[in-house]
């Protein structure tokens, strides 16, 4: 069990945030109302996507209060706790990805599949393309086509067509490419990434309990931010990292776990 703590709480998470939407639009439940581009929180709290915001933003539409307050709240949350956390604990289509990406290794189609180079960066140049767009076409362009807001919205008031996007998402990730949808091409976990570069909660590798067994880069969405295993102890500071935990659960000596205080030392050290 202690292998899967943090997937059973990551799991929970999702499924509970997808419950209260469902909550608000079937029963009237005011806990959390709205979806993932723009909520309320106990109809007092505005929450908001800054992704989302930015690409309204520079189409010229004027911003409400409540919007960007919102926006800056969970830009606040991510930016100095949670880090890149909303991709593996609250965003539906993580479901969908890890679920591609543990049968992908099961069926060991990596193994036996030609790789072929995208560039981790290419999310990045999607996230400023998108903003482009938005300027010229005057909508926000990504939240046009995006995925997790269609899975999002097909959830909490009928599926549509979530389930296309849904499917199409697990076929790239298990025929095509490893991780590919939220490793390489998603530009709103590129926002978070950015968001969370200097967030507090962190993964610590403690090098002097290693054996290189590396189970946990085997199961790591975003593997090059593991890229201290077996060689030195230091906290995972890369903003990709999704702080899902599967790291952890995996570590059976116990060599990786969530630190704060490791990360303050760290930056200390570094001054």
């Amino acid at each position: 069990m202690k292998h899967y703590r943090y997937l059973f709480m990551r799991r929970f998470t999702q499924v509970a945030v997808l419950l209260l939407y469902i909550g608000a639009n079937a029963w009237g439940w005011k806990i959390l109302r709205g979806d993932l581009s723009a909520s309320s929180l106990l109809g007092v709290v505005p929450l908001a996507d800054p992704y989302a915001v930015v690409q309204i933003a520079v189409t010229g539409a004027t911003l409400g209060m409540d919007i960007i307050l919102g926006a800056l709240i969970v830009t606040f949350f991510y930016g100095v706790i949670g880090g890149r956390a909303f991709c593996s604990w609250v965003c539906p289509i993580n479901m969908i990805t890890d679920t591609a990406a543990w049968l992908r290794r099961k069926l060991r189609l990596s193994e036996i599949q030609k790789r072929f180079y995208i560039s981790r960066s290419l999310r990045y140049w999607i996230l400023g393309l998108s903003l482009v767009l938005s300027a010229v076409m005057g909508v926000a362009a990504f939240e046009l086509i995006s995925p997790v807001s269609m899975a999002h919205r097909g959830a909490v008031f009928g599926m549509g067509m979530g389930g296309g996007a849904l499917a199409v998402i697990f076929l790239f990730d298990l025929l095509v490419h490893e991780n590919g949808w939220c490793g390489y091409i998603c530009p709103l976990g590129a926002s978070y990434a950015l968001i969370g570069k200097f967030s507090l909660i962190r993964v610590h590798h403690d090098a002097n309990k290693c054996t290189d067994c590396r189970d946990c880069i085997t199961v790591c969405p975003e593997k090059e931010v593991l890229h201290m295993i077996n060689r030195s102890s230091e906290s995972v500071l890369m903003g990709e990292c999704t702080n899902c935990g599967r790291c952890v659960d995996v570590c059976k000596e116990d060599a990786l776990g969530f630190s704060i205080r490791s990360q303050l030392k760290q930056s200390k050290d570094e001054e």
